[in-house]
């Protein structure tokens, strides 16, 4: 108790650092001693073990000692104590498929840039790491049975929904936007600091995939995730949009692997000769996200009584 004492600190330089330090000193081992063991040429079974491995001790493990030296209260600091509604629920999976098209659109967009020709190294570097995520992807979403697909859901859907939803929106939005205060985003949802504190996350969120030709779309969905955990005050809420939006992802690839489907397609729906349908989609996720807040609203105001 001593050591908690000692490390929640209420200064949010504090909390970052023992943050930060806590993830150097679970992932740095983790990775030395893989490597040892492993090798430089890891087979597909040890891949899915190591991104098992890196999502707890990046994402998980740091998160959950940190909160805990932080807060008296870590699974309500988190917004972990409050669930969501089943209306909520399908809201915010039609919400992200609605959404797909138009997200297919912003990485098109994105695929557009060019960088200065003082900048062409970098450029070379981000499609080479571009194309080498897109294989690693490729390589991860193999699957021909149903367990198989139901591992990969588990390994590239479930799990990074998890670990990354904690980390971002959980821990690293909430520092913003609190800095030494509880959690409580029914009184600085409005805030100018709340929504400095979203979009900080989501550039965070999307910096650190490292996929320049994908920051867009990744930016936009981090905000996205993190405007939902400021209107519902659960973390359960952004956790299943990030769910479903891999999930999906993995399905295709899953079809496509049976002759079901061309995930290429999939991909380019929402541009080209269907630009009509991203911007449709842009449009039809404008109104469903209006529904959300909405929704989220009233439930709100149906807590207060009780509460009181």
């Amino acid at each position: 108790m001593k050591l908690k004492g000692a490390l929640s600190g209420k200064n949010i330089i504090i909390r970052l650092m023992t943050w930060m330090g806590l993830v150097m000193l679970l992932t740095i081992p983790t990775i030395a001693i893989w490597s040892a063991v492993v090798g430089p040429n890891p087979t597909l079974s040890q891949l899915r073990i190591l991104q098992v491995l890196q999502s707890f001790a990046f994402f998980i493990l740091p998160v959950l000692i940190a909160v805990w030296l932080w807060s008296d209260q870590p699974v309500r600091w988190l917004h972990l104590d409050k669930g969501m509604s089943w209306q909520t629920a399908g809201l915010v999976v039609v919400l992200i498929i609605v959404l797909l098209p138009g997200i297919n659109l912003l990485s098109t967009i994105n695929q557009q840039i060019v960088l200065p020709d003082w900048l062409a190294d970098m450029e070379s570097w981000l499609k080479l790491r571009e194309e080498e995520a897109t294989l690693l992807t490729e390589r991860f979403a193999q699957a021909d049975t149903i367990p198989q697909l139901m591992l990969n859901l588990l390994i590239m859907a479930l799990l990074p929904a998890i670990a990354e939803e904690m980390c971002f929106r959980g821990t690293c939005q909430g520092l913003f936007v609190f800095g030494t205060a509880g959690p409580s985003y029914t009184k600085a949802r409005l805030h100018t600091h709340t929504h400095v504190a979203v979009w900080v996350t989501a550039v965070l969120f999307s910096t650190l995939h490292i996929q320049f030709y994908g920051f867009l779309p990744r930016l936009l969905l981090g905000a996205l995730l993190g405007y939902m955990l400021c209107f519902s005050s659960s973390l359960y809420v952004p956790m299943l949009a990030h769910f479903t939006n891999n999930a999906f992802a993995v399905i295709c690839f899953y079809l496509e692997g049976k002759g079901l489907l061309e995930a290429d397609k999939v991909d380019h729906l929402g541009s080209g000769d269907t630009l009509w349908l991203g911007l449709v989609s842009l449009a039809a996720g404008g109104a469903l996200l209006w529904l959300f807040v909405r929704q989220q609203s009233s439930a709100l105001r149906r807590e207060v009584p009780q509460a009181t």
